[in-house]
């Protein structure tokens, strides 16, 4: 089918080449020219796994194009995928500012009957607006505008995978030729259907992904909710961390023993510095908000949020009290990334905690294996080491900040070896506790016993 998507963002970018590594002739569209350009030239503006390689397939094959012809691109679509971001103002309400302006320019310029599919995670409702704005926006009264949601629900690091190898198709819809044409465009995908070069670049294909019909409010409800739930088992994961560093128990024992019951399972439970990024923390603030705008008794998800803005707060503290003084102090914080598999800094625990050190005197050096260059961008004054052994270089401490495999993998004897003191610091119990130990560091993790 001819596709268009709205917004080269992380969902936009993934859906639009998924879709055309799938058959369909995609454009995506983006207003930001420097971007676009980027793209035309062949560059990615982002990392994601895998992505570089299916562009490149699908950009030869001439079924991926984008322009920054919003027009254009709307007339040849048969259907139109919003990918465009939805931010949080400072009262905790949706910006909905780029929403509308894709709006505008999609009832303007259509010439014929449009499917607009929401793909973007957007507050419960937003389909009814939307569907509000294409009729007083429309210039053309005979054009008809059917709404549906699609809901992402891709993870940064895997969001290629995810989208062609999924656990559930989610689509809301309002009337059965919606249904049936987004049908169509997933076929493929419903059946394990297609060839892409992700097959050959180590994603294992797993059973027929469920598919879910659902109104458009519950599909929106669906997103918000599977989000939420997500937070509350990692709050919950660090609750019991700090149980047990207060009572002398293990939290990874714990969290194991706890996931093994199907009822549970072990995904999102595990301590740490917290969950960031740019989806994760706004989302669960967002259906905050709704359960308050609707008068809806929501503790559980503010307990959450809670118990999550507090975590830099006491893995800073453990930093202070071992270190005592930090003016001057050289720390090394190995990860940039809000986790593993992406250049994404956005919402970054690791980021927090370098704010923290530097505001407190230390001296910050950072090693990341993929976001060092969005992480200068956004901080020039931040120094950046060539790998982790130089970061590691006569430091008084060094802080594992992102679970990057690389990490796990390092000769951390080495690491002893050039460090000024042998202090580390593992914010996402990456590493084993003996083995520090035996090393001869002074370890310290989330919820486990110090050595």
């Amino acid at each position: 089918m001819r596709i268009t998507v709205i917004g080269c963002g992380h969902v936009g970018l993934v859906t639009g080449g998924c879709l055309a590594s799938v058959g369909h002739h995609v454009t995506c569209v983006d207003l930001d020219r420097e971007r676009i350009g980027l793209l035309n030239a062949g560059r990615l503006p982002i990392f994601e796994s895998h992505l570089a390689d299916l562009f490149s397939c699908c950009r030869g094959a001439g079924t991926l194009t984008f322009t920054c012809d919003s027009d254009k691109a709307v007339k040849d679509a048969e259907v139109i995928f919003l990918c465009v971001g939805v931010p949080q103002l400072e009262n905790g309400d949706s910006d909905f500012s780029a929403v509308d302006t894709a709006a505008r320019q999609i009832a303007q310029a259509a010439d014929t009957p449009k499917l607009i599919v929401v793909r973007s995670t957007m507050p419960v409702q937003t389909g009814d607006q939307l569907r509000h704005l294409f009729t007083v926006y429309k210039r053309n009264c005979q054009v008809h505008f059917s709404i549906a949601a699609n809901p992402q629900f891709l993870r940064e690091g895997t969001a290629v995978e995810d989208f062609l190898h999924p656990e559930r198709v989610l689509l809301g819809v309002e009337d059965p030729m919606s249904e049936n044409t987004l049908r169509e465009i997933y076929a493929p995908v419903l059946m394990n259907n297609f060839c892409c070069p992700v097959h050959s670049l180590g994603c294992p294909p797993r059973k027929t992904p469920d598919l879910l019909i659902t109104s458009i409010r519950s599909a929106e409800m669906i997103k918000h909710a599977s989000n939420a739930f997500l937070a509350v088992k990692i709050s919950y994961a660090n609750v019991l961390a700090d149980l047990c560093e207060r009572l002398g128990a293990n939290v990874q024992e714990v969290t194991r023993a706890i996931g093994l019951d199907p009822r549970i399972r072990p995904s999102f439970l595990n301590a740490g510095i917290g969950f960031g990024g740019s989806r994760l923390p706004k989302d669960l603030r967002a259906f905050c908000r709704l359960t308050e705008r609707v008068g809806v008794e929501a503790g559980i998800l503010q307990a959450a949020e809670g118990v999550n803005s507090k975590r830099i707060d006491l893995f800073f503290g453990k930093v202070q009290r071992s270190l005592w003084v930090l003016k001057d102090k050289r720390i090394g914080l190995l990860g940039l990334a809000h986790k593993s598999g992406t250049d994404d800094i956005r919402g970054s625990p690791a980021i927090e905690l370098f704010n923290r050190f530097k505001a407190a005197g230390a001296k910050v050096h950072a090693y990341d294996p993929r976001a060092m260059g969005q992480a200068h961008c956004a901080y020039p004054d931040m120094i950046c080491g060539e790998d982790a052994y130089n970061v590691a270089e006569r430091a008084d401490a060094l802080v594992v900040a992102t679970d990057w495999k690389e990490f796990l993998e390092l000769d951390w004897k080495r690491i002893r070896n050039v460090m000024a003191r042998p202090t580390l610091f593992d914010g996402r119990n990456l590493l084993s506790p003996p083995q520090m130990k035996a090393l001869g560091f002074e370890y310290y993790s989330v919820g486990r016993p110090d050595s």
